[in-house]
């Protein structure tokens, strides 16, 4: 992130802290993160009018009242029909002149009366009127009537006028491109999880985890790596959040000069499918360049997932996922029979770890690879977790477990590790990383250095040897330790004690006792001289 966007990000953070009030810091999220987002619609279709409308587009001075657009439909009712369908070609949706940001900017800024109702009609515009079906209800909980905002609309509407006020003056310091306002609305997202305690961990995957992930996951071919990948077609997050995961595997490719075919993204939580969509736009991605869908995993409620036909079911090149911990589920008996689970068992009602994992990796293509965060409970687990990870390992599916410190998330301080599962991997070996130790200490949450990062990703690359942090372990001696993952069992971390040289021990010690009768000696003359009672020695 440069300066400027950091600065951005901490600019509207600081307003969100100032205004929130005694209003909750979820529901604050909503607000504030989708005034950003009607920001970016109406920057970029104003954007595209002007190059749609050439010449005609009306040239007006910048007073932050006039709305060229307003303009130029006053002007050509009779070809308003003909320019919507023209944008709805081109960028897919329309916003109607009198709910462009700026806008509702000019209505806050002068305290109009209508900005709620403005802000109401236009939310529901863009969401029936405006997009096609893929993007209905991307507003649908936002609640401009609540009394969260306050009790009557007046006491709503000056609410609402402050906070979009104050939002406009800090946008208009900075520059607000794609990639300044899709970063201040991730850095907004992380800072709203700083302070959502469990609940962060709904939408939020920590940076620094998700560059190891994204990272392993572009990786071009079977280790030792040789570089990225110059093209992903698909890549898929079955419990996306808002969508930070899948976007950094984008980052990470087109930092490469690599491309993404697709991006698919999966999502429960009505709220946070909504932030994901939200967060795809804001960073430059196309409706078309991806799918989020709002259903349950476990269920697999995707009607795309379901697809009999093994040809045309969908297969992915790379998988990335931070599903919920040891999430309690109930699995009906027809589930034995799903053909995610099929072959490997049902993971137990206690912990739905394993199914999560079972999930993704049924859709993993053959050369793709599966990089998925879960706790230190599945490594050496019994009972049925046991059995999946016996045929897992037996069939050669389990590439690289890393183990990383305590204390990186939000929502827990439990350690955690990431599995790294391949359909077809060519080492006979199981390459483990011992990361635990290696953090910065903060206040509320470990930190992960670059360098940290750096090594994590080098070792797994490379497949390197490290005393103490990082081995490949043969089949064999896994086998021998029933098949246990338990990275302790693999990597000792003890440092070994120095060896003690007795003779030179003892050397000291009467060199010691010598200087100590010394003294005593000397110590006693000065006592004798002042007539005072001598010490023992």
């Amino acid at each position: 992130m440069s300066t400027n966007q950091k600065q951005l990000g901490n600019t509207l953070w600081a307003i969100a802290d100032q205004l929130r009030g005694a209003m909750d810091a979820d529901d604050f999220r909503d607000y504030m993160l989708s005034f950003l987002f009607l920001r970016y619609l109406s920057d970029n279709y104003e954007m595209a009018a002007k190059k749609e409308l050439g010449k005609d587009y009306p040239n007006v001075s910048s007073d932050g009242r006039t709305v060229p657009l307003a303009m130029w439909y006053a002007n050509n009712v009779d070809d308003v029909p003909e320019f919507e369908r023209q944008m709805r070609r081109k960028v897919h949706y329309v916003i109607k002149p009198e709910h462009l940001w700026s806008s509702v900017a000019n209505l806050a800024r002068i305290q109009s009366a209508d900005l709620l109702n403005t802000l109401q009609s236009g939310f529901k515009f863009i969401e029936t009127e405006s997009f096609e079906s893929t993007f209905q209800g991307l507003f649908s909980e936002i609640d401009l009537s609540s009394p969260k905002l306050g009790r009557t609309y007046a006491d709503r509407n000056g609410k609402l006028c402050t906070i979009i006020q104050k939002i406009a003056e800090g946008l208009a310091e900075f520059s607000t491109d794609v990639d300044a306002l899709g970063d201040a609305y991730e850095y907004l997202i992380g800072q709203f999880a700083a302070g959502s305690g469990k609940k962060a961990g709904e939408f939020y995957t920590p940076q620094q985890i998700s560059d190891i992930l994204s990272a392993i996951v572009t990786l071009d071919g079977q280790a030792p790596s040789t570089g990225t990948k110059e093209r992903l077609e698909t890549v898929l997050d079955f419990a996306c959040g808002s969508g930070s995961l899948l976007l950094n595997v984008r980052k990470n490719m087109k930092r490469a000069n690599g491309t993404i075919g697709k991006i698919y993204g999966q999502e429960k939580n009505i709220t946070t499918y909504n932030l994901a969509r939200m967060n795809m736009l804001l960073h430059g991605v196309k409706d078309s360049e991806f799918e989020i869908y709002h259903g349950d995993t476990l269920l697999n409620e995707w009607d795309m997932m379901r697809e009999q036909n093994p040809a045309k079911r969908p297969s992915f090149d790379a998988i990335v996922a931070n599903p919920p911990f040891s999430l309690r589920w109930d699995p009906s008996e027809s589930m034995k029979d799903d053909v995610r689970f099929k072959s490997h068992g049902l993971a137990p009602k206690s912990a739905a770890d394993f199914a999560f994992l079972l999930h993704g990796f049924h859709y993993l293509k053959d050369n793709g690879v599966m990089a998925i965060i879960l706790p230190h409970g599945v490594l050496f687990r019994g009972g049925a977790e046991e059995r999946i990870r016996t045929k897992l390992l037996k069939d050669g599916h389990i590439d690289t477990i890393i183990g990383l410190p305590a204390n990186l998330f939000y929502s827990t301080g439990i350690p955690v590790c990431i599995l790294v599962l391949k359909k077809c991997k060519r080492p006979e070996d199981v390459l483990f990383i011992n990361a635990a130790d290696h953090f910065v200490k903060g206040k509320r949450q470990n930190q992960l250095a670059p360098e940290h990062i750096a090594k994590i990703i080098d070792t797994y690359q490379h497949r390197h040897e490290e005393s103490r942090y990082s081995r490949r372990v043969a089949m064999d001696e896994i086998e021998k330790n029933d098949f246990n993952l338990n990275i302790s069992r693999y990597i000792s971390t003890a440092v070994e004690e120095e060896e003690i040289d007795l003779a030179a021990v003892h050397s000291e010690l009467v060199k010691i006792e010598e200087t100590i009768r010394d003294a005593t000696k000397r110590h006693n003359e000065f006592l004798k001289e002042l007539g005072l009672k001598e010490l023992p020695g």
